[in-house]
């Protein structure tokens, strides 16, 4: 690798750290065969950490950090004064495929500024896409971040080569998207977002291959005014008008040269954390966004307690739930009780009545759950409504770790 390549790599490679939808879930297995190159798996890819933890090893880089945008919240606007960069197709797939024979990547998260045009931008993505399986035969992950604003044509031949789409819509409404993004169109977006989910449907029905893994999209977090109410309101809309596989939420960073505009201060890196909590309630276990909100203040979720808890006791008129009578719907209302263990109890209560001995064999958060279960051998004394201090009791103090 040439000293010119290497320099462009530590730019593009460093202005794509920003992007926080590069999760590789979804994909279906797939492996190159004899005349491949490559392989990937459901589980995930990438040299980074998802949300719910996993390392995944992916090479997350730019295109270019050109652009002729000029949000206000982006490092890579077109009035910033940062050190600029741009790969030509070929070198994207000579990286993606040097990393790879090198055991040090499994596939490619490529996204870019704009640069000549969206159409411009979206061809020269497209094109590394297509390069790497056609003539190359590679097999492994492949994730495109979209140009909205680029030919539909365009954005569906990136989904014939990549496994997943993503259009970033950056910010949760229409008045903070004109205010610190003027290039961009909300509706553009969601136009876009509403072709891809057509397209996906369309290839699931056909039983043809179209961004398998399905589309995503990105909010920042702290940029604007918005209340977490609202943003996960326009999670609740994007998930259910434009089938997303997945919200990612990035917490904002403060950036040099900053507009007035933008907060001095990022906001708490915790907020972040209880959207990814709050988001999973809304998409498997059956929370509406109205339940989510009213476990905090003026639409603030609760830093201190995870989005469950908080509901739950805000509402402790409707527990303590019994583990062998209640519905699945509820059993998933109880903090302490996961999707997986819910299931478990669900299946073992048909063949007998379920004690506390079983159901520490069953979930592993019993701690948590206790206060709000009954159980064969076992019913909460004082009620939960008489336990001020339940709160304490359930949340373990944060402490300094010592190196020592």
């Amino acid at each position: 690798m040439d000293d010119a390549l290497i320099e462009k790599l530590g730019i593009l490679a460093d202005a794509a750290k920003y992007d926080a939808s590069c999760a590789s879930s979804g994909a279906k297995p797939r492996r190159g065969g004899k005349e491949g190159l490559g392989s990937t798996t459901g589980s995930g890819i990438c040299h980074a950490y998802t949300p719910d933890g996993r390392c995944v090893s992916l090479l997350k880089i730019l295109l270019t950090n050109h652009c002729l945008f000029d949000c206000v919240y982006c490092i890579n606007r077109r009035s910033s004064n940062v050190r600029r960069a741009r790969f030509t197709v070929e070198e994207v797939v000579r990286l993606t495929l040097g990393f790879y024979k090198r055991n040090c990547i499994e596939g490619l998260f490529l996204s870019s500024g704009i640069i000549r045009s969206p159409d411009h931008t979206m061809e020269q993505m497209m094109l590394v896409a297509r390069t790497l399986r056609r003539d190359h035969g590679f097999a492994g992950y492949i994730h495109l971040k979209t140009i909205p604003e680029a030919s539909p044509w365009l954005i569906e031949q990136a989904g014939l080569w990549a496994d997943r789409l993503s259009i970033n819509l950056e910010l949760p409404s229409d008045h903070s998207l004109k205010a610190f993004a003027p290039e961009k169109n909300g509706g553009t977006i969601k136009a876009a977002m509403g072709q891809v989910n057509e397209r996906i449907l369309e290839a699931r029905e056909e039983r043809r291959r179209f961004s398998p893994a399905g589309q995503s999209t990105q909010l920042i977090v702290g940029a604007d005014d918005a209340t977490d109410r609202s943003v996960l309101e326009t999670s609740g809309t994007l998930y259910q008008r434009y089938g997303l596989r997945r919200v990612y939420y990035s917490a904002f960073s403060p950036i040099p040269e900053a507009s007035s505009v933008l907060p001095v201060k990022p906001p708490p890196l915790q907020r972040e954390n209880r959207l990814y909590q709050a988001d999973w309630l809304l998409r498997y276990y059956g929370f509406t966004v109205e339940e989510i909100a009213s476990g905090g203040e003026n639409g603030m979720l609760d830093l201190g307690i995870d989005p469950k808890l908080a509901w739950a006791l805000k509402n402790r008129e409707r527990f303590p739930v019994d583990v062998n009578r209640a519905d699945r719907e509820m059993l998933l209302r109880v903090p302490g009780l996961g999707a997986r263990a819910v299931d478990k109890i669900l299946s073992a209560r048909r063949h007998a009545r379920l004690r506390m001995e079983d159901l520490a064999r069953l979930s592993s958060g019993l701690r948590r759950s206790r206060p709000f279960l009954i159980a064969a051998d076992y019913h909460p004394t004082g009620g939960l409504t008489d336990r001020l201090d339940l709160r304490r009791r359930l949340v373990t103090p944060s402490s300094q770790l010592s190196l020592f």
